[in-house]
């Protein structure tokens, strides 16, 4: 019986961004050896940045403070002002990143449904593909994201990726992979995080998520774009000063945490199960981490189920009308999800 069952205390399943630093990285933060990064003189996160390079199998890198100025930054790096974005309609950066697009890079987004899968196909790249002329600016963009939170942590594999990016290097338009969760994707898949960077020109990687670390993502790409990327970043307001002192413990999640990840979507799908057998929730097996509860056959719509379990002390959060997100973490643990069985099974 786990702690949090026998306190009362509560077990919070909103999302993996609510991961706590270990005592190791917070010794790392302590210890890092710090300089002014916007020279380029931190040491801890020159360090950072290389081996995320190494890992990603890119150029370079670039720490930022959070995915959606890395994601912003890819766009403004990428394209001019009034082009098109090709993008998944319900990509992150189309749900949850308050119109950036449109506000910090003039672009207009072509929204393209890709059903069940977490990618759009060639077929669909290259319908949505728009060429400038007198009257339109044209395509500047494709822009993918692994996992795909929206429809709960779907993994985008290599070779659909590839498929996608090859359409639109065809047509002359970059691709960015929005990889905020990239990490789970490969351990899902059991590849290294290279095999999904291999056909797109930038990625970003969240080290804040289910890997553990305070505070960044990384920006990565070639010589050149990280290069420009660093003025952008500079522009958005995302020039740090001494940011070894969260450089340090974010590199620690890099190189520490991702085995670890395959735990965390054990859980997931011993929660999605547990979930599936109550009567009125449907919830189906997930590919990673994050659990999508449908509570139509209940009665009773997501904001009042996310109400009723969080007074039992289970949090999670509505994706929708009728659609509850429940998201495991390195703060979960598989009596954890027990205890959260038990308390939602009371609610319903």
């Amino acid at each position: 019986m786990s702690e949090r069952e026998t306190e009362g205390e509560r077990i919070d399943l909103r999302s993996d961004t609510v991961t706590m630093p270990s005592d190791r990285m917070r010794a790392a933060a302590a210890d890092a050896p710090v300089g002014d990064n916007v020279y380029g003189e931190d040491p801890s996160v020159n360090d950072l940045e290389a081996t995320a390079a190494e890992r990603l199998g890119t150029d370079a890198a670039l720490y930022v403070p959070s995915g959606t100025m890395a994601n912003q930054t890819a766009a403004r790096v990428h394209t001019e002002r009034g082009q098109e974005a090709i993008v998944e309609a319900e990509s992150h950066v189309v749900r949850y990143e308050n119109a950036g697009f449109a506000q910090h890079g003039g672009l207009q987004t072509r929204p393209i449904d890709a059903g069940d899968g977490a990618v759009p196909s060639a077929a669909q790249v290259a319908d949505a593909f728009v060429a400038d002329d007198l009257h339109r600016p044209g395509t500047g963009l494709l822009c993918l994201e692994n996992t795909h939170n929206a429809k709960g942590g779907l993994v985008a594999a290599p070779d659909a990726i590839e498929a996608a990016a090859e359409a639109a290097h065809e047509r002359g338009v970059p691709v960015h992979l929005d990889g905020a969760r990239l990490a789970n994707a490969a351990v899902a898949a059991d590849e290294p995080l290279a095999a999904f960077t291999t056909h797109v020109d930038s990625v970003s990687l969240c080290l804040s998520k289910g890997l553990g670390a305070p505070i960044g993502t990384v920006l990565a790409g070639s010589e050149a774009f990280v290069e420009r990327a660093r003025g952008v970043r500079k522009l958005l307001g995302g020039g740090m000063r001494q940011a070894g002192l969260i450089a340090a413990p974010a590199r620690i999640a890099l190189t520490e945490n991702v085995e670890r990840l395959a735990d965390d979507h054990a859980n997931a799908t011993r929660l999605a199960a547990g979930l599936d057998d109550l009567g009125g929730l449907r919830a189906a097996t997930p590919e990673t981490n994050i659990v999508l509860v449908d509570t139509t056959a209940a009665a009773v719509d997501a904001e009042t189920f996310v109400e009723r379990c969080a007074d039992v002390g289970v949090l999670g959060g509505a994706m929708d009308a009728e659609t509850v997100r429940f998201c495991t973490h390195l703060g979960i643990e598989r009596a954890d999800v027990e205890a959260a069985l038990t308390r939602i099974a009371a609610v319903v």
